[in-house]
């Protein structure tokens, strides 16, 4: 039962690395570019909630919905304004630009909410289910963040797949030129993009801080980088790959915590994305792309 009960553990956590790592992979797959403030619009998001439903006592869905709002609306203005002019530029150019916005976003977050840690109350009802006589108890918030994470990715495939978005998005991703000549909204498929992961991040932001409820304007940093790592090993640019890669990552980490060594987790995680990278380097679900050179 204790096996079973860290394994649970662990797709709860997988399942918050794989709807951060979304926000990545549908930017990287369209825009090619790797948005490394996508963790600190995690604590923005987290933040907004927090406030709305504890200093100005709003229902707790209107506080997740302008959560949501926000963080939707604080991604378009991020690429239109640090990377929208960037589209030409190289790669290290964007890199550099990605750590300046997530650097402002934390220190804004420094003098809008200061350093003091704030106690995130749960978005989801205390309680939990107990299973095989009381043996092993899964709290709601877990079964919240698991069924989340299943819908959220399933509405993406379908969104992908089957909406004239989705499948603008799809021929961005392929090539930007020919998806303009045959009158596809490049600029205005790209901000979409950036506002359907920025979204993203506010549910997991929120998720998050109510399963680990200490909040501080670095809370997005590590995780962040961990839905990153999570991206690329399931294959950046893939939906399922990042589900996957998410929720692999997930149940490393809390084994590794378990069984291991809590310190040395973080460096058992980021230890096998780089055996996998070795073996696979396009990720778990990736694609091999030959290039003409």
């Amino acid at each position: 039962m204790t096996f079973l009960s860290f394994l649970i553990s662990g797709i709860s956590l997988g399942s918050i690395y794989a709807i951060i790592a979304l926000g990545y992979t549908m930017v990287y797959g369209i825009a090619k570019m790797l948005n490394f403030a996508h963790g600190d619009v995690i604590m923005v998001g987290a933040y907004i909630c927090f406030y709305a439903t504890s200093r100005f006592e709003l229902p707790t869905i209107v506080g997740v919905l302008l959560a949501i709002v926000v963080c939707t609306i604080l991604g378009i203005v991020i690429e239109r304004l640090a990377y929208k002019p960037l589209r030409a530029a190289p790669i290290l150019a964007v890199l550099i630009t990605a750590i300046g916005v997530s650097y402002f976003l934390q220190n804004a977050a420094l003098l809008l909410w200061s350093s003091n840690p704030k106690v995130f109350s749960s978005v989801v009802p205390e309680g939990s289910v107990a299973l095989f006589g009381g043996q092993l108890t899964i709290p709601y918030v877990t079964l919240v963040t698991i069924a989340a994470c299943i819908v959220i990715v399933a509405v993406l495939v379908w969104f992908t797949g089957k909406t004239k978005k989705g499948k603008a998005m799809r021929a961005c991703s392929e090539d930007k030129g020919a998806a303009q000549l045959m009158g596809i909204n490049v600029n205005g498929t790209i901000s979409l993009t950036f506002a359907i992961g920025s979204g993203l991040a506010a549910i997991a932001g929120v998720l998050l801080c109510s399963a680990y409820p200490t909040l501080v304007p670095t809370t997005g940093a590590m995780p962040g980088i961990k839905a990153f790592t999570a991206a690329v090993f399931g294959g950046i640019g893939s939906i399922p790959g990042a589900m996957v890669g998410g929720i692999l990552l997930g149940i490393i980490e809390i084994f590794a915590k378990a069984y291991i060594s809590t310190q040395l987790s973080d460096a058992i995680v980021f230890a096998v994305l780089i055996v996998v990278l070795v073996v696979r380097p396009a990720g778990l679900l990736g694609k091999q792309i030959r290039e003409k050179v």
